[in-house]
């Protein structure tokens, strides 16, 4: 029967939605009252799920529909790749006004699409209904071989810690979009922020070599989650100030006056890989993985807590400054 639900529904499951190749793990997809999925012998099965709302990861009137469809996924993709799993296949709840079920829906669905063949991670049903805010909840199922998931828990005192990447581009460039009227799709200085890559690739290659004593990924910014680490490991951390590989802010810009080591320091959204490895075991790691650079920012310490050493050696206690959501200011 064709009703308006049953029609987006349609409109969800159109091709490229999910998987039906003979080495898909999903067995039955969208269509009945649930889906079926077959786990592979010698893996663990990882699951999570992420929030992205409205008004607090995302605005309306600013960021493109094709950018939130696939930041909706990839920044969920990115607890799969800290890990050092695969993803297999995903879950989408969606609520939206009838008024966003046109051209912003088809907009949202191309860009969900294209996250989910980039990263192999192919739609498995899910849920959808109205509401006056655009609000959606991805669920992912990945795998990682047993026993090679990487945990938080994992960090000894003297081991080295590492982070991928550049850190500040996304809490950059969601400066630039508040600033601006309009942004463009294709503009590079937005790209971090609009279309994150978790590091799937990298997560899975430290994995499978076993270098990484522990990981996690940088959602809320490195002063955010070192400490959960450090606090699921039971040590504390020194970060370098001169190491950290921050963004680098334009000359003659409007945000010249941004200091790069605090956008590196507290802002989220970076999706970058945060991991420690034993000192004997740090030679083997390459500089760059696919392009990426990988960066020695620290070490990790007995004394439980979180120190930064500034030029000349001054040392500060550092403060959680990154994303929380119930926090009420910022320190």
């Amino acid at each position: 029967m064709k009703t308006p639900e049953n029609d987006l529904i349609r409109r969800i499951r159109a091709p490229g939605s999910s998987s039906t190749h003979r080495d898909s793990p999903i067995r039955l997809g969208i269509g009945d009252d649930a889906a079926l999925f077959s786990p592979r012998r010698g893996y663990e099965t990882i699951l999570t799920c992420d929030w992205f709302l409205e008004g607090t990861h995302f605005l309306r009137d600013k960021h493109l529909a094709d950018s939130v469809g696939w930041k909706c996924l990839a920044r969920a993709l990115s607890d799969v790749a800290a890990m050092g799993g695969e993803p297999r296949c995903f879950l989408l709840s969606l609520t939206l006004p009838v008024s966003h079920t046109g051209r912003w829906l088809d907009q949202f669905l191309g860009g969900l699409r294209r996250a989910a063949r980039r990263f192999q991670c192919p739609l498995a049903g899910g849920d959808t209904t109205r509401r006056r805010e655009i609000l959606m909840n991805v669920t992912i199922v990945g795998e990682v071989r047993a026993p090679r998931a990487l945990l938080r828990s994992g960090a000894q005192v003297g081991d080295i810690i590492f982070v991928s990447g550049r850190l500040g581009q996304a809490e950059l460039g969601l400066q630039r979009i508040r600033s601006k009227s309009r942004i463009r799709k294709n503009d590079p200085a937005l790209k971090k922020h609009l279309y994150p890559e978790p590091r799937i690739a990298l997560g899975r290659w430290l994995a499978d070599h076993r270098l990484v004593t522990s990981m996690m990924d940088l959602s809320d910014g490195i002063s955010a989650d070192l400490p959960r680490l450090c606090a699921a490991s039971g040590v504390g951390a020194r970060l370098d100030a001169s190491r950290i590989p921050a963004v680098r802010v334009p000359n003659r810009s409007a945000f010249e006056q941004i200091d790069p080591l605090d956008l590196a320091l507290n802002g989220g959204d970076d999706y970058e890989l945060l991991f420690t490895v034993r000192p004997h075991k740090a030679g083997h790691l390459p500089r760059t993985f696919q392009g990426i650079p990988l960066t020695v920012v620290g070490e990790i310490t007995r004394e439980r807590k979180l120190t930064l050493v500034r030029c000349g050696g001054r040392k500060q206690t550092l403060p959680p400054g990154g994303w929380d959501p119930f926090r009420r200011s910022k320190p």
